[in-house]
């Protein structure tokens, strides 16, 4: 990951990181791990939280046997999870948190407001957390700043459309079979960049993609890429693979779930607890039980059909499968540290409140990322591209004639 690592040695030798105590609540596996130590090798103290069903459990004891503090168990129940992220807060007491979610910063909020006075800010990495924090905000109950590093175009055009849209693909393949799509009728619940990114590359693999999306310009756009556009009541009975792209719980709640044919395949690309709302089948009577393979789940819907989920209703690519490349986690995690270094070098001077990044940082990781590939792209700084004369329009050009006389 030659981009963040340039932008972690940038950050070592401004000491801008040196004793900051930093909670990372983030999935758990190789890429993360190197993150972890470069935050630590820029001054750091760092310690780790992970949700048990984003756990690499030999990581995370990887992780531990080097001496950093870390919270993560593939085994825990949701209560245990809990215990796991309140007793990091207890012993870390961060000054800045990058989280996933807005899952360990709401915790702290609501549970251990007496570390709110030494919390500096929050990195927050997806679209789901990135709302999460604008609700609050919205209601006057956010307390400290947050850089929504999702909404960074290294984040959104690459890691949610290349990265997640994807690994997404290749990890339903792997679960269902390489001919799982081909001829398969294929539902697309939001068409953010994750969503479209995944229908692309599931027509290309042979699928007949219907996008069902509620923001009417989402869906105009998806007509446009050549996708069927339908309302989701019509959708669902006749599709083969359905697949929840929103990150908003209970966008399949029971009785759309109703709706589907028996055996139909359930996938989740967005990542949000409940996205399928298994809470309701299972106060409706329904049931969740493993199969012989891997990855799949039976789920019995109470008046309803049997279908097929994966990676038990987690986001599927992660949750069965490696995650995003690590090319791709190149670019993100260049992100967090552009928003950690933006944190820190405004202590006390950002509001409370969801803060992008200067877009200049967005064109500093694209020129490293583009240099580290052999390129050489036109400085970003160049004025002529970025800072035009607004005061110049076509009325002020003209040409001199040979008389003297100026016309346009």
């Amino acid at each position: 990951m030659p981009v963040s690592a340039r932008l972690a040695s940038d950050l070592a030798t401004s000491g801008v990181l040196r004793g900051v105590r930093i909670a990372c609540s983030l999935i758990v596996e190789p890429k993360t791990a190197v993150l972890v130590e470069r935050l630590s090798e820029a001054g750091a103290m760092v310690g780790v939280y992970c949700h048990a069903h984003e756990c690499d459990q030999r990581m995370a004891d990887e992780i531990a046997s080097r001496g950093y503090a870390i919270e993560a168990n593939a085994s825990w129940t949701p209560a245990e999870e809990r215990e796991g992220a309140l007793r990091l807060l207890d012993d870390l007491q961060p000054n800045v948190i990058i989280d996933d979610g807005a899952n360990l910063a709401r915790l702290l909020v609501m549970e251990r407001p007496e570390l709110l006075p030494g919390l500096v800010g929050v990195a927050e990495e997806t679209t789901s957390g990135v709302r999460a924090f604008q609700a609050m905000a919205d209601a006057n109950e956010l307390p400290f700043p947050v850089v929504a590093v999702n909404d960074s175009q290294l984040k959104t055009k690459f890691d949610n459309r290349h990265g997640t849209g994807e690994t997404c693909v290749t990890t339903a393949l792997r679960l269902l079979g390489p001919d799982a799509f081909t001829d398969a009728r294929v539902c697309v619940i939001g068409y953010g960049p994750v969503g479209e990114g995944f229908s692309r590359r599931v027509r290309a693999l042979g699928a007949r993609v219907t996008i069902v999306d509620i923001d009417p310009v989402m869906s105009l756009e998806a007509r446009f890429a050549g996708f069927e556009v339908s309302s989701i009541e019509e959708a669902l009975p006749s599709s083969d693979v359905v697949v929840s792209a929103t990150g908003v719980r209970h966008t399949l709640p029971l009785e759309l779930l109703r709706l589907m044919r028996n055996d139909a395949r359930v996938v989740v690309i967005g990542g949000i607890a409940n996205e399928v709302a298994l809470d309701e089948v299972a106060v409706a009577g329904g049931s969740v039980a493993s199969t012989a393979t891997p990855g799949l789940s039976r789920l019995e819907v109470a008046g309803g059909p049997t279908l097929v989920l994966l990676a038990s209703g987690d986001g599927v690519n992660y949750a069965a499968g490696p995650g995003n490349p690590i090319q791709i986690m190149d670019f993100s995690f260049a992100v967090q540290l552009c928003a950690v270094d933006y944190l820190l070098r405004n202590r006390g001077l950002l509001p409370a409140g969801v803060h992008r990044l200067p877009g200049e940082e967005d064109r500093r990781i694209a020129t490293l990322a583009l240099e580290a590939r052999g390129a050489n792209p036109l400085p970003y700084e160049t004025p002529v591209v970025l800072v035009p004369d607004w005061r110049r329009t076509r009325y002020a050009d003209t040409v001199v004639s040979p008389d003297g006389s100026a016309h346009d």
